[in-house]
């Protein structure tokens, strides 16, 4: 696996409620695919809909436990760091303000899974509405969520609906919301939060990381230098999932470095040439 991003910044194991995969497993494909530094970043989804029957509240001290055994396990052959994955919803930013602040997170990403309480990753999300103002609206929450917290590290997966879209990415550009995405951009730049760049895109069939490279390029555009890197990978397999894509994409848009977190503290990392 030669010159390609040795990080993988966005991982879930069986302490997320959408994963079965043990965190060593997970740990024994990063160290099998020549990554140095990874970053469990288990869900926690406050409120998320008991109707999906999916429970994303994580057991935080147990998650900690397993981490320090298997960081200490691991220690001589890749460093692993303590995170979390965010579900922002704007009434909830107290709750996680509080919650961050109570555990010694390395990397906090805030994420936009819900619009108006329902997920887009269920079909019935769509259900009576049209594409383009579903996923308007979703670029809205996200400024909503930016507007009530802004402690996270990094914002996940940006343009997370697309996957989902009946069409996916089809019918959607940067240039469709551009008024909006920029807002977003310079919102995240001058609270300086990291943009992240998921490769899963990659995997659900987009040809593209979430968010697109239209998107990167507009935030390198207006100074945006802080940039993470995740698979988002929930099992093995899709651990550093696409890298091989991912260094010439982001230095094709502009793009020397990224960056990585230990202990809520940025750190620049080259990409490789």
């Amino acid at each position: 696996m030669d010159k390609i991003p040795t990080t993988d910044f966005h991982m879930h194991s069986s302490f997320s409620g959408d994963s079965q995969a043990p965190m060593e497993d997970m740990i024994l494909s990063a160290i099998q695919k020549g990554l140095t530094h990874i970053c469990f970043t288990e869900h926690i989804d406050k409120d998320f809909p008991t109707d999906h029957h999916v429970d994303f509240s994580v057991d935080t001290p147990a998650y900690l436990e397993a981490y320090t055994a298997l960081s200490q396990k691991y220690q001589d052959r890749i460093h692993i760091y303590f995170g979390i994955e965010l579900g922002l919803q704007p009434y909830l930013s107290g709750f996680y303000r509080d919650y961050i602040r109570q555990h010694p997170f390395d990397y906090c990403i805030g994420s936009s899974h819900l619009v108006d309480g329902m997920d887009p990753y269920y079909k019935d999300f769509f259900e009576g509405r049209d594409e383009a103002a579903a996923y308007e609206r979703y670029f809205v929450t996200i400024l909503e969520n930016l507007d009530a917290f802004s402690e996270m590290d990094s914002y996940g997966h940006l343009d997370y609906i697309v996957r989902y879209g009946p069409n996916q990415n089809r019918d959607y550009s940067y240039e469709r919301y551009a008024d909006i995405l920029d807002e977003i951009l310079k919102k995240l730049i001058d609270k300086g939060i990291a943009l992240e760049c998921n490769t899963s895109g990659f995997r659900y069939g987009l040809g593209h990381p979430n968010p697109c490279e239209e998107i990167l390029i507009r935030y390198r555009h207006l100074g945006g230098e802080l940039l993470t890197l995740g698979s988002d990978g929930h099992s093995p397999e899709h651990v550093a999932f696409a890298y091989d894509k991912i260094g010439g994409l982001l230095r094709s848009c502009g793009f020397t470095h990224y960056t990585i977190f230990e202990k809520r503290t940025p750190r620049s990392l080259p990409l490789p040439a």
